[in-house]
């Protein structure tokens, strides 16, 4: 129904103009840091999984976020790899839409994933004592089951809104995915309304949501700062600091890219801001929660010297 509503059935993926030598060399860059995300997240996912120690709220989230990290650069990264060894960049119409929901659809899920990871600390520190009740296993499947089920609902409708604008050519997205910055440009009809609701919906998720977690931290801040013992605000602090640097690389890159009116986007920039939203970051993130926490570094070794990953592996994967 879709494509019978629009006079462009696909679209090309102009990504970035580079010779021969530097596509092969950025293919085989991408590659490293796609397969290091995979196998990093995926060890995140099953020493958490495996490990009875890491069963806490806290590493419940964490393996939620890895899952959602995994989808998330497998929904562009893919295509981009194929453009760069092939030179296959054109996508059909349906893909096209397919890969623009899903991309943002995560992105939200991450914003909601990072607010209830925030909120999940703030209990853990200030209120210690309730922190097992307030945090129970139904509490924190209703957060996750929230953020997945409230991400995807929040995308549904502008997105759908996005697909069924008519597309009349040329069909030339400057991007190397389906992004809705350059997508709606495309349009031959009148968008200003659609990307003004898109730019609103945008900033009100994720400054909202930024609230959320910055509010989370004065709290904490504020009773850690009231800890007589040195010790324990130290333990406190270490606690949060994976999660600190993850949610300023995230909300740093996203509030340049979609904080802004689209008039003003330079979309040269935000290709290179998406590359690293999509294909560096993801990789870094194992490593921040990996080698800041002493909990899942002494769990991984174990791991590693008594085979658990392994064995995890070969019980639930075929």
């Amino acid at each position: 129904i879709l494509i019978n509503e629009s006079r462009v059935t696909e679209f090309i993926l102009m990504g970035f103009p580079l010779s021969g030598h530097m596509e092969i060399f950025l293919f085989v860059l991408f590659l490293m840091f796609y397969l290091v995300t995979l196998s990093g997240n995926l060890v995140i996912i099953s020493i958490t999984l495996a490990d009875y120690r890491l069963r806490t709220p806290m590493y419940f989230f964490l393996w939620n976020f890895s899952f959602m990290e995994i989808l998330f650069t497998s929904i562009t990264v893919p295509k981009l790899l194929s453009g760069l060894l092939f030179g296959r960049r054109i996508i059909s119409f349906t893909s096209c839409m397919v890969q623009s929901f899903f991309y943002f659809f995560l992105a939200v899920t991450e914003f909601l994933l990072l607010a209830v990871m925030s909120f999940d600390r703030y209990v853990a520190i200030c209120n210690p004592l309730r922190y097992t009740v307030i945090m129970n296993s139904h509490v924190c499947s209703v957060l996750v089951f929230g953020a997945w089920t409230g991400a995807f609902l929040y995308v549904l409708g502008p997105l759908s809104a996005v697909a069924k604008v008519p597309y009349c050519g040329p069909n030339g997205v400057n991007h190397f995915f389906c992004d809705i910055t350059p997508l709606v440009k495309l349009s031959c009809k009148d968008t200003h309304v659609l990307e003004s609701a898109i730019f609103i919906m945008a900033s009100v998720l994720i400054l909202s949501s930024l609230v959320v977690t910055a509010v989370s931290y004065m709290y904490i801040i504020t009773t850690v700062l009231r800890t007589p013992m040195a010790q324990g605000r130290k333990k406190a602090f270490s606690t949060c600091t994976s999660h600190i640097t993850v949610v300023s690389i995230v909300y740093s890159t996203h509030i340049y890219m979609h904080v802004r009116p689209i008039e003003s986007s330079s979309l040269e920039l935000n290709k290179v801001v998406a590359l690293l939203t999509s294909v560096v970051t993801p990789s870094l993130n194992p490593f921040i929660y990996t080698l800041r926490n002493e909990q899942v570094k002494k769990a991984l070794k174990e791991a590693v010297a008594q085979n658990k990953v392994f064995l995890f592996y070969k019980k639930f994967i075929p």
